[in-house]
C-alpha cells in the first residue's frame, strides 16, 4: 500500500537536493527530498559559488538575497594566493581578484557563502514553489519497475514508516551514496588521494591579513599543505589540511590519532603566529577524491552531484557542478512528465553531464596537484584551464568538445547562450533573463519564425550587440532550451 505518491522522489536534501526540488518547482513539478540530517547544514563550509551557478540563481529567484547575504559573511573580490604561512612569505597569486575580468561574461558575479547560510535560502524558495523537504528522514529501501519507483522511507524521530511511489527518483545522497551502491554502479578515476581534515576555529586574524583582501590562502610549508577562508569580522574561519611533513615525501593520512591540541598547533603554525589567541571549534575529516560514476542513470533514477562525481575543492567547482546537474535534469524531468517530451529525452542528461563531470573532476585535480600536492606528479594530469572556461564554457553535443572560450562561442548549438544586455518592454534585462520555463526562439530584426512542432517563446531583438554575440545576421534565429542552452541555429 502507498502512503504517498509524488512526481520526483530526490534522497539528500543537501546543496543538490535542495536546489534540485527548488528547479522542480520553478517549473510546477512537486517533489518530495528526504534527508538524513535534522536540518539545513551547520558547519560554515565555504563554498565558491561561480557565475553559472548565479546565473541559475537568478532564474529561479534568489541570486539577490545570496548575493546579500555573501557580503554579509565575505569580503569581495579577494585573491586566490600561496604563502608560507599567512604572516609570514608571499609565494604567489593565482588569481588577483576573484570577478577580475569576468564580469562583462555574465549578469551575475562570483560570491562566497557557507553552505549554512545558502541552505535555508535555497530551502525556503523551494517550499514557496511547492516543495516537501523531510529532515532526520531516511531512505529505507526502493524497488524500481517500468512506470516508476518505490521506495520506503523512515523518519527517525516520530518512528515513522511511510511508502513512497514517485515517478522518477534523483539520488543526490552524497559521495558515499547508498542508492548508487544499491544500483551497482561504480566510481572510476584517481581515487583517493588524502585523508583530509577541515578544522573549524575562532580567533582574530586581522592584523595577520596586514590589509590584503583574500578569499582563499593555500599554505605550503615543511609542517602541512593546505588552505585557510575567513569570515568578516576575521574573527572566524578553517583551516583546511591536505599533508604533513617533507613535501617530497609527505604523510597524506592527516586524520589518524588527531587531538585538538594537535589542530591547534596545526593552526598555529599556518598562521605563522602563536600570538593570536586560537579556540577549535570542530574537526571534520574528509577524503580528497575524484572520481566519477559509470553511469548516471539507471532506468528512472537519475545520480547528481558527489553521488555522481567527487573531486577535491581546489577550484570550488564540486557543489556547482552538481547544481549545474539539478539545472540540466530538471526541466527534461518537467517535460516528460507534462507529455510534452518522450523519456527518451532523459538519456540525454548522462551524454550531456558525463563528459562535463570527466573533465572537471580532472581539472579540480590537476589544481590540487600544481597548488598542493606536486608530489603526486603532474605527468597525465590535464593541463589547467581558465576558470572561466570551466565555469561557463562547458559544451553538449556530439563533437567531444566538453568546453572553450565562453567568449568565442557565439550562439554555437550545444553552448550557453552568451550575456547581452538588452531593452525589453522598456526594462534593461540580460538576454539569460528571457530562459529557464519553455524554449524560446531569438530572432534578428528581419527573421521570418521557422514553423516548429515546439511550444516556444518568441522574442524579436534588434540590437547589434545581440547579433555579434549570437553570431548571425539580421534574419538570423536562435532556438534556447530552458536550460539556456543553444538548440539550435540560423545564420
Amino acid at each position: 500500500m502507498t502512503d504517498l505518491e509524488v512526481p520526483v522522489l530526490i534522497v539528500g536534501g543537501s546543496l543538490v537536493g535542495m536546489s534540485t526540488a527548488l528547479l522542480l518547482g520553478h517549473h510546477g513539478i512537486r517533489a518530495l527530498a528526504v534527508e538524513h540530517h535534522r536540518g539545513t547544514a551547520i558547519h560554515p563550509r565555504a563554498a565558491q559559488i561561480s557565475q553559472r551557478t548565479m546565473e541559475i540563481f537568478r532564474t529561479v529567484g534568489v541570486e539577490q538575497i545570496v548575493r546579500k547575504k555573501s557580503d554579509e559573511q565575505f569580503v569581495q573580490d579577494g585573491a586566490i594566493m600561496a604563502v608560507e604561512t599567512l604572516a609570514g612569505k608571499e609565494i604567489g597569486y593565482f588569481i588577483s581578484n576573484l570577478n577580475e575580468g569576468v564580469r562583462d561574461i555574465s549578469p551575475t558575479e562570483r560570491v562566497f557563502i557557507s553552505q549554512s547560510l545558502l541552505e535555508p535560502l535555497l530551502k525556503s524558495r523551494a517550499e514557496e514553489l511547492g516543495a516537501q523537504l523531510r529532515y532526520g528522514t531516511d531512505m529505507v529501501s526502493f524497488e524500481e519497475d517500468s512506470n516508476g519507483v518505490t521506495a520506503v522511507i523512515h523518519k527517525r524521530d516520530a518512528g515513522k514508516t511511510q511508502t513512497v511511489r514517485a515517478a522518477y527518483m534523483v539520488a543526490a545522497d552524497g559521495a558515499h551514496s547508498r542508492v548508487r551502491e544499491r544500483l551497482g554502479i561504480a566510481m572510476r578515476g584517481r581515487g583517493t588521494f588524502s585523508n583530509s581534515i577541515t578544522i573549524y576555529f575562532r580567533g582574530n586574524v586581522a592584523p595577520l591579513l596586514r590589509g590584503r583582501n583574500l578569499s582563499v590562502i593555500y599554505v605550503t610549508n615543511p609542517t602541512l599543505r593546505g588552505f585557510f577562508r575567513f569570515e568578516k569580522p576575521f574573527d572566524s574561519g578553517f583551516l583546511a589540511v591536505n599533508a604533513l611533513g617533507d613535501p617530497t615525501n609527505p604523510i597524506t593520512d592527516v586524520s589518524t590519532g588527531l587531538t585538538e591540541e594537535r589542530c591547534l598547533e596545526f593552526v598555529r603554525v599556518a598562521l605563522g603566529s602563536d600570538e593570536v589567541p586560537i579556540t577549535i571549534e570542530n574537526i571534520m575529516p574528509w577524503k580528497a577524491q575524484a572520481d566519477v560514476a559509470d553511469r548516471f542513470q539507471h532506468e528512472r533514477i537519475f545520480l547528481a552531484g558527489d553521488a555522481a562525481h567527487v573531486m577535491p575543492p581546489n577550484g570550488g567547482f564540486g557543489g556547482n557542478t552538481g547544481v549545474q546537474d539539478a539545472h540540466n535534469l530538471v526541466w527534461k524531468l518537467a517535460m516528460v512528465l507534462k507529455g510534452k517530451a518522450g523519456p527518451e529525452l532523459l538519456a540525454t542528461y548522462e551524454s550531456e553531464r558525463r563528459p562535463v563531470a570527466l573533465f572537471t573532476v580532472e581539472q579540480a585535480y590537476a589544481r590540487y596537484v600544481t597548488r598542493t600536492a606536486p608530489y603526486l606528479g603532474t605527468g597525465g594530469i590535464q593541463a589547467v584551464e581558465n576558470d572561466l572556461n570551466v565555469e561557463l564554457g562547458y559544451c553538449y553535443g556530439d563533437d567531444r568538445r566538453v568546453h572553450e572560450n565562453p567568449r568565442e562561442s557565439k550562439g554555437r548549438p550545444g553552448t550557453r547562450a552568451p550575456h547581452v544586455w538588452i531593452e525589453y518592454e522598456g526594462r534593461r534585462i540580460s538576454t539569460l533573463d528571457l530562459f529557464g520555463h519553455n524554449f524560446v526562439l531569438l530572432t534578428g530584426p528581419e527573421a521570418k519564425p521557422p514553423k516548429m512542432d515546439l511550444d516556444a517563446d518568441v522574442h524579436r531583438i534588434d540590437d547589434p550587440a545581440f547579433l555579434e554575440a549570437y553570431g548571425i545576421t539580421p534574419s538570423g534565429t536562435v532556438l534556447v532550451r530552458p536550460d539556456g542552452f543553444v538548440a539550435a541555429r540560423t545564420r
